[in-house]
């Protein structure tokens, strides 16, 4: 797969260093590089957390408020990636270029963002194996006891945007970003087209109620191994004192992922995130009511979602195959079939299907 192929940093705007240090260092992150005015952390894939003081980290023309990540580099697999997708780029929006390469811009919402050729590495799990009725995984054995979260990878960012349609077709027509889900009135999910994540980007429309109409950072997410490393992490986050989360341990039903946000001081929330769905280019989207997508469990029931919700999802328009199946070219017109589990009228795709069907339906008389 070719194009981006994830995220290899993300670039924080923060009012307390300290305290934002401090928090990811609790949270699992490896502090690798401390100064005056910047920390780095690094993940086992290979990126990075950047935390500077806001002034710092905002960038010229950006139209972002608040605190938290003000930049993503995106991370590419080499230089005739990086250098195709600079060209497509220049023709809408201005691209600068680092002395270290790194290709930096502002998307269509005025967000900062950058390109960058990036190394990143496999990461491979080892879940504990899981019992259940008739099925045995682990016998005469313990799970594995952990101590704390140890995020190892960044699975995708989200921020408020004035129109998420809009913004996924900039990212699709210039970076060649995947549609994943929609919620409906909600937001949109895209992946990035080097990844088999559910999703990199989540838009979430700014003027939903509770929202300002501006555009800002939401959260960041962290992927662990397993839902162990989750609570782990939230409990151990509880004991040194940081904020527990609203909503508590989830589910998704959009991309199926295990979830729990978690109030950063760095701004917006930390999510530390796992089993989500893998994606490839077969993928369907699906359109999905914004309730019946939110979750299919959460610890903590929300005012929003006491009652059961219907079930309401479909196909993206325009992602599905067209029904009916068009006939072969070879095939006449109305050489359409009728018989048992093929609709009246329909045109069956080619000329041997409609023999070998007419072939088994004579065997299936002479034998009445």
């Amino acid at each position: 797969m070719g194009g981006i192929i994830g995220i290899e940093s993300i670039i924080y705007g923060v009012e307390d260093l300290d305290q934002c240090v401090r928090y990811f260092e609790d949270f699992g992150l490896h502090l690798s590089a401390r100064a005056d005015r910047e920390a780095v952390f690094e993940l086992e894939e290979g990126s990075s957390v950047l935390i500077r003081p806001l002034a710092d980290a905002v960038v010229e023309g950006q139209k972002l408020t608040g605190f938290g990540v003000q930049q993503v580099i995106w991370g590419v697999r080499d230089q005739k990636n990086l250098d195709r997708l600079v060209a497509r780029l220049r023709n809408v929006t201005d691209v600068a270029i680092d002395a270290d390469g790194t290709a930096r811009f502002l998307d269509c919402d005025g967000i900062a963002m950058g390109l960058r050729i990036y190394d990143k590495r496999t990461i491979w799990g080892a879940p504990e194996p899981v019992n259940s009725y008739g099925n045995v995984q682990r016998r005469n054995a313990n799970r594995k006891w952990r101590v704390k979260a140890n995020p190892k990878t960044i699975q995708h960012v989200v921020f408020h945007a004035p129109d998420p349609e809009a913004s996924f077709a900039w990212y699709r027509d210039n970076l060649d970003f995947r549609l994943s889900d929609i919620q409906e009135g909600i937001g949109v999910f895209a992946r990035a087209p080097g990844t088999n994540d559910h999703h990199n980007l989540y838009w979430l429309r700014a003027d939903l109620p509770g929202l300002t109409g501006a555009t800002r950072f939401n959260h960041a997410n962290f992927g662990v191994e397993d839902i162990d490393e989750v609570m782990v992490g939230a409990n151990y986050m509880e004991r040194q004192g940081w904020k527990k989360s609203s909503w508590g341990l989830g589910r998704h039903r959009i991309a199926s992922s295990i979830f729990l946000y978690l109030p950063c001081p760095a701004g917006g929330e930390a999510e530390y995130g796992t089993d989500s769905d893998s994606l490839d280019d077969s993928w369907v989207p699906r359109r999905w009511s914004w309730l019946f997508g939110t979750m299919s469990f959460m610890h903590n029931l929300q005012p929003w979602i006491l009652e059961e919700v219907p079930w309401e999802v479909d196909f993206v328009e325009g992602y599905a195959p067209a029904k009916p199946v068009a006939p072969h070219p070879d095939q006449a017109a109305d050489a359409a079939v009728k018989a048992g589990g093929v609709e009246a009228g329909a045109a069956l795709p080619n000329p041997t299907h409609g023999k070998l069907l007419a072939a088994g339906k004579a065997m299936t008389e002479s034998q009445k």
